[in-house]
Parts: structure tokens; sequence; C-alpha cells
């Protein structure tokens, strides 16, 4: 038998209202990503002439679309180099920190941990209180991470947050399962990639989102501790070109400064671009994931 909902006068104005309310704050949001994509493609002299945010690529006649900031993005070296540094973090650091947190989820998720209870205070002291700027550099600095590429990987691995996200979702599936593994001689390695990760996918995945984002827009760290710039994230070349002022790094010759802007577009458009590809695929994961790292504590 099928149940039907009663939609009332006022049910009617509220959802009206709601469907309002969320559309707006779409546009609100999606605007100043159209703006920089818009202005990418748009002529440089009818931007200059141009104030505020822009509905649709701006050309005429005399002034048609361009796709001359992007021939000059992709012909820049260093903006390329600093792309394929951020994919190598993010690609191998995101793996790293996913497996760990997983692994640590699993074993904080074990009835029989001895000092169960005072490990995850220690854990959870971590997230409000740390050793500080300078002692960090120095035990980097001690450890050998100094100019390496692992300091964007190894460092802060594992957020606490997802650890506990996991260890929730783990302690959510029943115990039968684990219990029936052993009984055919399965070992912990065993259950926790043939039983618990399979079962917990949605959770992993969001962690997995979590980690590449965080690497994929990590510059602070490379700031500090990486001297060699062709070790760059993309991040700190993409400061450089917005913050500083450094357009003149992706330029040839003084003719072609009135294309900063459009350069300074098109870097932004080529910066986010992976990330709109890679998160509708992880989205249908996200809600499950985080629901199911949130309902037992």
């Amino acid at each position: 038998m099928k149940s039907f909902i009663v939609k009332t006068p006022a049910r009617r104005v509220f959802e009206v209202f709601n469907y309002v309310f969320l559309v707006c704050f779409a546009l609100v949001c999606l605007m100043p990503v159209l703006h920089v994509i818009f202005a990418s493609f748009s002529d440089p002299t009818l931007m200059a002439q141009h104030s505020g945010l822009i509905w649709k690529p701006l050309f005429d006649e005399t002034h048609p679309l361009t796709l001359y900031g992007y021939k000059m993005v992709f012909g820049n070296d260093s903006l390329l180099m600093g792309y394929a540094n951020t994919i190598f973090y993010c690609a191998l650091g995101g793996a790293f920190s996913t497996i760990l947190c997983t692994m640590g989820g699993f074993v904080l998720s074990r009835k029989g941990l001895v000092l169960k209870k005072y490990i995850m205070i220690f854990l959870t002291i971590t997230m409000f209180f740390n050793g500080g700027m300078i002692p960090t550099y120095m035990v980097i600095k001690k450890i050998g991470l100094l100019n390496n590429r692992l300091v964007m990987i190894i460092p802060n691995a594992v957020n606490v947050m997802s650890l506990v996200i996991i260890r929730t979702a783990i302690q959510g599936m029943p115990t039968s399962l684990e219990e029936s593994a052993r009984l055919d001689g399965a070992g912990n390695f065993t259950i926790l990639f043939k039983i618990v990760i399979p079962l917990v996918k949605a959770t992993v995945a969001v962690l997995a989102l979590q980690y590449v984002l965080m690497k994929w827009n990590a510059y602070f760290e490379a700031m500090i501790y990486l001297n060699d710039r062709k070790m760059y994230p993309l991040q700190v070349i993409l400061r450089e070109i917005l913050v500083e002022s450094d357009s003149s790094s992706l330029t040839y010759d003084a003719e072609l400064a009135q294309y900063a802007d459009l350069i300074e577009y098109c870097t932004i458009v080529v910066a986010i671009l992976p990330v709109f590809c890679f998160y509708p695929f992880i989205l249908k994961y996200f809600t499950k994931g985080m629901m199911i790292g949130s309902l037992k504590g």
C-alpha cells in the first residue's frame, strides 16, 4: 500500500520557498566559477572595459573569443611542472593517508586493544594542541625531510577526525562476519582487506576524497619546507601568479602584458579542472559514507 503526503497550502508554500532559496544559493556559489570560466575565453580588451561579474564570454566581431591564455599556460614549463608535482602528491599522498587511516581505524575498533581508552585520549589531544611551527620545522629538518618530496606526504598523513569516522564505521559492522572469517582461518589483514574495506567502501571513498583535496590545495607546507622550485606544487605557482602578480613569468615580452589577467583566469581554470572531473565520480559515496561513520559513536 502506497503512502501519500498530503500537500497542504502551507507545505506547498514551504516547497516553493525551499526550491527558490536553493536555486539562489546554488547561483551564488556557481556564479564566481562561471565568471572565471567565461573570462578565460573572453577578449582582454572587452574584459578591461567591463566591471563586475560576467554572465557569458565577452566578444564581438572585432574581438573574437580567444584561447591565447590557455596556450600561454600550457606553454609554461613552471606551471606544468607544478601540475605534475601536485598530481604526484595527490596520488601517492592520498593513497598513503587513506591506507594508514583505514588500518588505524581498524585497530582502534578492536574490542581487545590494550590501552584503547588512553590511545583515544592521546589522539583527541592532538586535535587541539600541537608543537607549533618552529618545533615542527626543527623535527622535519632533523629527520631529513627538508626540501624532500616526502615532506608533502608523510607529515600530517593521518587526520584524527577521519580516523574516528572510519573507526565508527567499522564498529557498526556485524561482529558475526569477523567471527565467521576467523573460524575459517582468516587473519587480521585478510579480514581488513577482504571483508571490512568492501563493506565500508563508501566511508573509505570519502576519506580518499578528503585527503586528495587536502593535498591538492596544500601550499603552506611547500612554502616552508621546499626550497627547490622543481618540487613546488601547483598551488604555490598559482599563488605567485595571483597574489604576487608574477604574471611576467608567463609572458615572453612587454607587449603581452595586457594578457596578464586573461592568463590568471586560465590558470585558475586549469587548477580547478581536475577536481571538477574527479568529484562527480566520488559524490555518490560522500553522503552515504559520512552517515555510516557518524551514526554510532
